[in-house]
């Protein structure tokens, strides 16, 4: 059997909505511990939101004690000490909440002597208070009428109920980043935020794919109406799941190279910064557009009178509302209702034989002819 065939054959076999449930109870978990670190450790936010003075100190062989005991006696031994890079790329670098010029200075010169540098190959940058608190609303603010235009736009195109889906998905994604940020300590800055900027974009396209093909499948099988809305879901996951898997591989491979290449080779932070994020949400988004997203709209659309009145024909009789998915197939056309959950019409009941007239069946009555006009 082909790799293509396996692959095919995999694909068709896949009942979501029993994956949903390990799916949902997986990012419940992760939630919690996102949770955890946003309200515990917190985020380690950048100079450029929580303002304040960094120093840029190139060397080899310096080390993060030396750089303490050096700042010392300037009274900044608590300040916050990075190694960026490696190599000849690598470089020192100092973060303090400090806004005083001849502290800045005697930090400067302190740091010249221990890394055996000249002050001037040193690179101090100064960002106000106020600025790093207008940095953080703009983004906020940037972040809210994301989520407001992007909830009108799946609305107006596709309808409310995936909306929220969306919207849904796009927060778990959020929250989780940020979480693992906040877990690990990792120190948000402008690339970060763009890198977040630029996952809600890419986990809203994935999740849009997949409502696409729901809301096809679900117009081409209501008329039946005997197809829970489950059913049409999972089938349309089935249909869509390789186009996911491989966007989501063939995204994440030049990203995988740019952090290699800007954390190992060029020792570039802003590179490896950005690429972290993008690596996170890459793989959170593409869980979620099938785990989460998927769900949330089947949960809100089982509620509808039509399928919560499917739902109860299969129970009359008898039948399982998660069992096997309906038949996939790779075009954009859908057979009806298969094997999936459809509420069936028990089959007639035998008559028995028919009446005889002297041990001959009596013959149909002929139907009378019309008058032709």
């Amino acid at each position: 059997m082909s790799l293509r065939s396996s692959l095919t054959s995999f694909d068709d076999t896949i009942d979501f909505r029993k994956v949903w449930r390990y799916g949902t109870t997986t990012s419940l978990l992760v939630l919690l511990i996102a949770i955890w670190g946003l309200v515990g450790p917190g985020l380690n936010l950048g100079l450029d939101f929580e303002g304040g003075t960094s120093w840029d100190v190139p060397g080899a062989s310096l080390s993060v004690d030396d750089t303490r005991d050096a700042l010392r006696p300037a009274g900044q031994d608590g300040a916050k000490i990075q190694v960026i890079g490696r190599g000849d790329n690598r470089v020192v670098r100092v973060q303090s909440d400090l806004d005083e010029v001849d502290t800045q200075t005697e930090v400067t010169a302190a740091l010249a002597e221990v890394a055996d540098v000249d002050e001037g190959d040193i690179t101090v940058s100064t960002v106000g208070p106020s600025w790093g608190e207008q940095v953080t609303d703009k983004a906020v603010r940037a972040l809210v009428w994301f989520f407001i235009a992007i909830a009108l736009y799946i609305a107006w195109r596709l309808e409310w109920k995936m909306a929220v889906g969306a919207l849904a998905s796009v927060a778990h994604d959020l929250a989780i980043c940020v979480g693992f940020y906040a877990v690990f300590q990792i120190e948000v800055t402008p690339a970060t935020v763009i890198a977040f900027l630029t996952i809600l974009g890419y986990s809203l396209y994935d999740t849009i794919v997949v409502f696409d093909r729901m809301q096809e499948n679900e117009a081409k099988l209501k008329g039946t109406g005997r197809v829970t809305y489950s059913a049409v879901a999972s089938t349309s996951l089935n249909q869509v799941l390789m186009r996911s898997i491989n966007s989501t591989i063939s995204s994440l491979l030049p990203v995988v190279a740019l952090l290699i290449v800007g954390s190992f080779v060029m020792g570039a932070a802003a590179l490896e910064e950005f690429a972290l994020a993008l690596t996170v949400g890459i793989v959170v988004g593409a869980f979620s557009s099938i785990l989460i997203a998927s769900p949330v709209v089947v949960w809100i659309k089982e509620r509808e009178p039509r399928y919560r009145e499917i739902r109860a024909q299969i129970a009359e009789r008898g039948g399982s509302v998660v069992s096997t998915p309906l038949p996939t197939q790779r075009d954009d056309s859908i057979d009806a209702p298969g094997a999936g959950a459809v509420a069936t019409k028990a089959p007639p009941a035998s008559k028995g034989p028919a009446p005889t007239l002297s041990g001959r069946p009596i013959p149909p009555r002929p139907r009378k002819k019309g008058k032709k006009r």
